[in-house]
């Protein structure tokens, strides 16, 4: 009785309701948010490989210098050339700490995955894929001994090999770079046309540069672009292409 015939007590009464309900609503909304975090990421990731699919790089030209004469059946044009597609995966479990680290990410045979399958992230290169169960594969990440990846100087064009010493999980090395070229600290390094991955995906950049005193090349280090101590999404790579210029250069290889 005393808040509602009075309008002073009424005022100041729904004041501090009003305080203490938009707390717990904000509270409440934290939470929420928090939980939907998950479903978030998810649909952004998915979002990211329906673009990632439609880059012009995922897409070769077609050969113009001749004709082609397609039946009534209509065909996308774009499709028929294409050679990189996307297939998103998430992360669940990964190592850092040993010289032979690998990914794990919950997506197999059963979902298009193949061994041998390049792995990028939204930052740049993660690795290969070496073994493909059924709904898993394992993935050599490129902090691994073994890991070798073909990759080019933004600024310049050249290429050269990256690779990891199994030292610092933080720098890998970028090797075989003429000292005629000018390479400095902050330039970039992208995979090359001839590598297994698609190229224009970025390895790293450079924080260091060492001249051997015995060749004529740059050992550079490169701060790799995917952050692997929190990698959670990645994207398995195929090449639409590989198997036909696996055989083509197989038959080249048994002629010599």
């Amino acid at each position: 009785m005393l808040f509602q015939f009075n309008k002073f007590h009424e005022s100041a009464f729904m004041g501090v309701a009003s305080e203490v309900t938009g707390k717990i609503n904000k509270q409440y909304n934290t939470i929420e948010y928090y939980f939907q975090l998950k479903k978030t990421n998810e649909l952004l990731v998915q979002e990211n490989q329906k673009l990632r699919n439609l880059l012009k790089t995922d897409f070769l030209q077609a050969d113009t210098s001749s004709t082609i004469i397609v039946d009534s059946i209509k065909v996308d044009s774009l499709e028929q050339f294409r050679k990189y597609l996307y297939f998103p995966a998430k992360v669940i479990n990964n190592s850092v700490a040993s010289q032979i680290n690998y990914l794990t990410i919950s997506r197999g045979s059963a979902q298009g995955i193949v061994k041998d399958m390049a792995v990028v992230s939204s930052a740049g290169v993660v690795g290969t894929v070496i073994h493909v169960s059924k709904n898993m594969a394992t993935v050599m990440s490129l902090l691994h001994r073994q890991t070798r990846i073909s990759a080019s100087l933004v600024k310049t064009g050249e290429t050269g090999t990256v690779e990891w010493d199994g030292q610092n999980p933080q720098l890998v090395t970028f090797k075989n770079i003429p000292k005629t070229v000018q390479v400095q600290k902050g330039d970039t390094v992208v995979t090359s046309p001839y590598s297994t991955f698609p190229p224009g995906q970025q390895v790293g950049i450079v924080m260091g540069v060492e001249k051997e005193e015995s060749s004529n090349f740059y050992t550079l280090k490169l701060r790799p672009s995917t952050n692997f101590f929190n990698v959670q999404f990645v994207y398995a790579v195929q090449n639409l292409q590989k198997a036909e210029q696996d055989a083509i250069e197989k038959a080249t290889n048994k002629q010599e």
